[in-house]
């Protein structure tokens, strides 16, 4: 039995062989289309002296060339705990699995079955019947009508194998489009890890830049406390009014409403926090008021926009997508053509148990099935339609998403430029307000000046520390994003690295 089953599988394997051998691949190759990315030269606010970004690993560690381990260790409880990217990897599971279904369906399908089949059946010769004749006891059923059979009992076992032979590729075409879903599941899942570490970064910013507001509105309240003091004494010994002191009261209540207003954004940045890292809004420790400072921008790549194309994730996975409709148009264009199905069994059928293990009650078929599709209503035709446009829509994405990350990084790159432009400006205009308001509380105290003039003085020293410590934290998010616009880090993964990716 055995050797039959062998050499029926080898048949099938062979007559498979040789149709393929003569096989074609119906539907059109894929080739990349056409964006500004590819036709650009350089990134218009590339800063001058940069060099070329170098190639990125599926994870090289940007966040890491920020200096803060702050950051390093809020990220890597994030790649551990984030729910997100949970369900991404099981994402990529299921795209994985997919392709294993694909290529499941190149092999013959093998089947093995035993039944038992206990049957009593009516039969008839054509002739006439009459009232009585269903009566198996009749003695002139079997004369006139018929007669009922014995009741029987069948066993039967066989082993079948089918073969449905992929002579256009339709089969072929699946499998590589699901190879290409897979890579762009893989692809999204590292844009979006990459993402994630962004919103990271993000919420350490934040948090530390409320703190930041938070400590700086309660220093501005000791200050305009010891405003009030003075405002007192010079009340009581006669050298002003009482408008002063209703004035400074007023502005250290003003100072200190604001206080729960940064203490509300602080929480919640700080929750945003705890559910990125996976953990329980309300439950992170306290991290430091301050943010390492940035290196500087002399190493921003400048590159083609083209290299954005194979260093992108996103746009990465943009393409596999586009790539895996391109094999369904084949698919669909498949079905139109005839299926060629080789099919075969062997086996044993007898009335008892034991009889089917005994050569005698062997049984075997051959067979071959060509079915070609001649009216289904326009269903195939219009299955082949529907497949191009989803490629033409699949393109389109990709066209989108490819200028998206043009913009990312030209944004990227001119916010910082500015912004670092704007951060000197701030810094002077802190260093005047301070010594504006120094000043000016001498001179009142002194009786050279106004209250009006110092309160203005303080509120212009609070407002360039809060814009001092708001332009830190802008700058910081500019760096993310010019590292999240890039696809990673720029300069190149280090070259243990980079041996361990190409294994």
């Amino acid at each position: 039995m055995k050797a039959c089953v062998r050499l029926v599988v080898h048949v099938l394997l062979y007559a498979a062989s040789v149709a393929l051998a003569g096989g074609c691949m119906m539907g059109p190759k894929y080739s990349r289309p056409e964006t500004p990315a590819e036709t650009a030269t350089s990134f218009v606010h590339a800063p001058q002296g940069a060099h070329a970004a170098g190639e990125v690993a599926e994870l090289d560690r940007w966040w890491e060339r920020f200096g803060d381990p702050v950051t390093a260790d809020l990220v890597r409880q994030a790649l551990e705990g984030n729910y997100d990217l949970k369900a991404s990897a099981a994402r990529v599971l299921q795209a994985r699995e997919g392709l294993s279904e694909a290529k499941g369906r190149l092999w013959p399908e093998v089947s093995y079955g035993i039944t038992r089949d206990r049957s009593k059946r009516y039969f008839n010769f054509g002739g006439g019947g009459g009232e009585g004749l269903d009566d198996p006891n009749n003695p002139l059923l079997s004369a006139f009508s018929g007669g009922f059979s014995p009741l029987t009992t069948t066993w039967s076992q066989d082993i079948s194998v089918s073969y449905l032979v992929d002579f256009w590729g339709k089969l072929r075409r699946a499998r590589r489009a699901a190879w290409e879903e897979l890579l762009a599941s893989e692809a999204n899942r590292q844009a979006l890890t990459n993402s994630t570490i962004a919103l990271v970064i993000q919420a350490r910013i934040d948090v530390a830049v409320a703190q930041r507001r938070l400590a700086l509105a309660k220093a501005d309240v000791k200050s305009l406390e010891r405003t009030l003091e003075i405002t007192e004494r010079r009340h009581r010994q006669g050298l002003i009014g009482p408008v002063d002191v209703r004035l400074a009261r007023a502005s250290l209540e003003g100072a200190k409403a604001q206080e729960p207003a940064i203490a509300s954004a602080l929480a919640m940045s700080r929750h945003a926090l705890d559910v990125l890292v996976g953990r329980r809004p309300g439950a992170s420790p306290d991290l430091p008021q301050t943010l390492a400072d940035l290196p500087e921008l002399a190493s921003a790549p400048v590159g083609v926009p083209g290299a954005l194309l194979d260093r992108r994730p996103d746009v990465r996975a943009a393409e596999f997508a586009l790539r895996a409709a391109n094999e369904r148009v084949g698919v669909s264009i498949a079905q139109l053509y005839p299926d060629l199905i080789l099919s075969a069994s062997y086996g044993r059928s007898a009335d008892r148990w034991e009889d089917i293990w005994k050569d005698f009650s062997e049984t075997y078929s051959a067979a071959f099935n060509l079915a070609q599709p001649i009216f289904r209503g326009g269903q195939l035709r219009a299955q082949v339609r529907a497949a191009k446009a989803r490629y033409e829509e699949a393109a389109a994405v990709y066209g989108g998403v490819v200028l998206g990350a043009m913009r990312q990084v030209e944004d990227a790159l001119i916010g910082e430029q500015l912004l670092q432009r704007q951060l000197e400006h701030a810094q002077v205009q802190l260093q005047e307000s301070q010594a504006a308001e120094e000043l000016s509380r001498r001179r009142y105290e002194q009786g050279a000046e106004g209250l009006l003039t110092v309160l203005e003085s303080e509120r212009r020293r609070h407002a360039a520390e809060e814009q001092v410590a708001i332009l830190n934290g802008q700058l910081w998010t500019t760096r993310v994003n010019l590292h999240l616009a890039l696809g990673g880090d720029w300069a190149g993964a280090p070259a243990e690295q980079s041996q361990v990716v190409k294994k």
